[in-house]
């Protein structure tokens, strides 16, 4: 890569990558966001690695593990990720395929396409290693990585940033620590 002028590519590539290795940080993360933005410009997003069918259901997935991850471009967030990244490429096509198998076996359809109760049903066997029967460890590994980038994606968008309240780096002319945080100290310290 070049280090004085990376490209946008060169850039996604590199924040795939530390997101393999650990997380990615929020600063890094909104370049991916920015890169989902523009390529919204030019109309409805064109999946950069995967397929319209399982784009609509990692965005199903999505919203399934985080309310508004749809909205807020998490599937779009995670498919250019995922594009930049053979780990996580392999990853994610592997594991919606896995999803989509699961559900035809229980349900006859693909996973987007199942009720709210069979998709819940089938998350609920995967979502906790320790709960989880061996034959279903692909799932779980799948669901912890999209567990993880989800609310990556949610928590470094804008709409993510507003539910937490974020405001930023602001000056104070005063710190007041808020009431609600002293009650909620003084009563689990037994000085109240």
């Amino acid at each position: 890569m070049c280090e004085e002028n990376p490209t946008r590519r060169e850039l996604l590539k590199s924040i795939a990558l530390a997101v393999t290795a650990g997380g990615a940080a929020a600063e890094a993360a909104q370049h991916v966001h920015q890169a989902v933005a523009e390529a919204r410009q030019a109309g409805p997003y064109r999946p950069q690695l995967f397929t319209a069918p399982e784009l609509e259901t990692l965005a199903v997935l999505a919203d399934l593990i985080l309310p508004g991850a749809r909205a807020a471009g998490a599937p779009e967030f995670i498919d250019l990720l995922a594009a930049h990244n053979d780990e996580l490429a392999a990853i994610f096509t592997g594991g919606l395929a896995w999803l989509d198998r699961q559900m035809e076996q229980r349900a006859g359809v693909g996973f987007a396409s199942a009720g709210a109760a069979q998709q819940t049903a089938l998350l609920d066997r995967i979502a906790w290693r320790e709960k989880a029967p061996p034959e279903l460890a692909a799932g779980v590994r799948f669901f912890d990585w999209a567990r993880k980038l989800v609310v990556d994606a949610y928590y470094t968008s804008p709409a993510g940033i507003a539910a937490l309240g974020y405001k930023g780096n602001a000056g104070m002319a005063e710190f007041r620590v808020p009431e609600e945080a002293l009650r909620y100290a003084l009563e689990r310290s037994g000085l109240a």
